[in-house]
């Protein structure tokens, strides 16, 4: 490894030279209680930024081991430092000047959720902490003054400012730490006890606006009803009160405007911890829970759906179903079997964004249509056995149909965004009303062992091998393997998509994605499981079990060549289903 001395005398060399230079400087450097690595250097000043790391020593940073010895702690005080570090770089981003990108100093900017990111991981006895630096030009020509500025100035304070206990204010580190303890309990009682979700009293969901996930000011905070409220005991907030959602099938329900899509968009963003000061903090939800929706016109690939759907007049098989354009209800009825594959103790639907026809079909349309001419078998008569039989829950916010309330074991209606338990009103009222309905005989859980047939977007050979790019949000990440296969390139646009080449992965509807770094994430997956899990025998459960503990024991180097860019945030196991699922290579 060289000293620090060296890159300086390597700045000066390149002082004043094409830019193109700059590659010169790549590889690590001793900085005094941390290495500085240069992992990869932008082709000009237009081009994306630079890509580099600080790796600290634990010993040196001082961090109490109880803080990163569980996982759960580990990651949320690596959001803090990953938090600390982005205010400090941007403090000082642009101050060095030039054409293009130079100056720039960045790294990820997390949003309301924890989620464990390649900016900042702690193992190995040392915190690394991965950033961009926009390396500074005039025009085309090396300013290796403004660059020495940046690495030797600027860094340092970051670096001490951010990853050393003694540095930084340590209450708030115990505290995100604490918080992270509070929510891994509250997580753990969720399963003792047999609930589905816990919102605590106090909590904010109302959000900011449609772009802001910011809590909303002067907005109402929640009261659990009297007859869903538990009390918990939490390691550093001591008792906390708030509602219990039991397992089984809760409704909720009430007039427009009123919190029944705000509560439903809290549970289904519970299965991640918050920061605090978010509001939803103690929002927890069963953290393999599917959030539903139909989405017309999505691929779909060798599916059971006849769970839902049999007996098609064009006689196409539904125990093994294909479409490169799904309708509403069958992309639906598909989600719901892809679900079951990804684990999913939780279903989580809006009647507002369901397929009518695949949610209910009322008595006087099956009067009209009878069921040997409807192909459809409705959500409503599977709800109960996918509870009883396959062991999965269901929350759901109705508005349309009064045929839900016979199914429910819980009844909410959301009343200027307080939920009030009617559970008995309405189960009085249905025994005044003729029962649609509600079961259909033939339930089966169906079968997914076949292989999964993915296959790689990549496989040309490079000519020069250079690297063509790196792996952020936005950017495109290639690379080469050994023996000079170039693997498939990838490109993120934002949270909704991203491209494996010229194969485009549609997530817009898989609404539990938190950021766009997750997505980028699912592509490095998405790429490993083709180029390294798809032999034609393993099944897609089996490709995607590959993968994930490929990554769970030894993080994203063996998903990223050849280093491990910034930018990048760890999916749940549930979306990498998903992300497969919707790959139409």
């Amino acid at each position: 490894m060289k000293s620090s001395n060296e890159l300086r005398t390597l700045l000066r060399s390149v002082d004043r030279k094409s830019y193109p230079a700059y590659k010169s400087l790549a590889g690590a450097y001793q900085f005094g209680t941390y290495v500085l690595a240069i992992d990869h250097v932008q082709g000009d000043p237009f081009a994306s930024p630079s890509s580099l790391h600080v790796e600290v020593p634990l010993s040196q940073a001082g961090f109490p081991e109880g803080f990163y010895r569980e996982a759960y702690s580990r990651i949320a005080l690596e959001d803090h430092l990953t938090r600390l570090f982005a205010r400090q770089a941007e403090g000082f981003n642009f101050k060095a000047k030039g054409s293009g990108k130079s100056g720039l100093i960045s790294t990820t900017r997390c949003g309301q959720e924890v989620l464990e990111r390649s900016a900042c991981q702690i193992g190995g006895g040392r915190i690394t902490v991965r950033f961009h630096v926009g390396f500074p030009a005039f025009g085309r020509t090396i300013d290796a003054g403004g660059l020495e500025q940046i690495l030797f100035d600027y860094l340092p304070k970051c670096v001490e400012n951010s990853l050393f206990y003694q540095r930084i204010d340590r209450k708030k580190a115990e505290a995100a730490v604490w918080l992270a303890e509070d929510q891994a309990e509250l997580r753990r009682l969720l399963k003792e006890n047999g609930w589905t979700a816990f919102v605590a009293n106090g909590a904010i969901l109302p959000r900011k606006s449609g772009v802001s996930d910011l809590p909303m000011k002067d907005s109402v905070a929640f009261q659990s009803p009297a007859s869903m409220e538990a009390e918990v005991r939490l390691p550093h907030r001591g008792e906390v009160r708030g509602m219990a959602i039991p397992r089984g099938i809760t409704l909720i329900v009430g007039g427009g405007y009123h919190g029944k899509s705000t509560l439903l968009s809290a549970l289904q963003m519970g299965v991640y911890d918050h920061i605090a000061g978010d509001g939803r903090e103690l929002v927890v939800t069963d953290d393999t829970a599917v959030k539903l929706r139909a989405e017309e016109g999505r691929f779909i690939r060798k599916r059971d759906i006849s769970l839902f759907i049999n007996d098609l007049p064009n006689k196409k098989d539904t125990a093994c179903f294909s479409t490169e354009d799904a309708s509403g209800s069958t992309s639906q009825a598909a989600g719901v079997v892809e679900s079951m594959e990804a684990g999913a103790g939780l279903l989580l639907i809006d009647e507002d964004t369901s397929a009518t026809n695949f949610m209910v079909r009322d008595d006087l349309m099956q009067e009209v249509i009878r069921r040997e001419k409807e192909p459809i078998t409705p959500f409503l008569e599977r709800a109960r056995d996918l509870y009883s039989q396959a062991g999965i829950s269901t929350i759901l916010v109705a508005g349309s149909s009064g045929a839900f309330f016979y199914i429910a074991d819980k009844i909410l209606q959301m009343d200027c965004y307080r939920p009030v338990d009617i559970t008995d009103r309405v189960k009085a009222l249905c025994g005044e009303h003729q029962a649609p309905r509600t079961q259909a005989p033939g339930f089966a859980v169906p079968s997914w062992n076949g292989a999964w047939e993915g296959k790689a977007a990549g496989g040309r050979r490079s000519g020069d091998g250079r690297d063509r790019g790196y792996g952020n949000r936005g950017g495109r990440s290639g690379g080469r393997e050994q023996g000079g296969r170039e693997r498939a390139k990838i490109k993120t646009f934002g949270r909704d998509s991203f491209s494996l080449d010229r194969e485009t992965v549609d997530l817009r509807y898989v609404e539990q994605l938190a950021d766009s770094e997750q997505t980028a994430g699912l592509a490095y997956l998405l790429r490993y499981c083709l180029e390294q899990a798809a032999d034609g025998r393993r099944s897609l459960t089996q490709v995607v079990d590959l993968a994930w503990n490929t990554l769970k024991k030894q993080g994203w180097e063996p998903f990223c060549s050849p280093y491990v860019p910034c930018g990048l945030a760890k999916p749940r196991k549930q979306e990498v289903f998903a992300c497969l699922n919707r790959y139409r290579g």
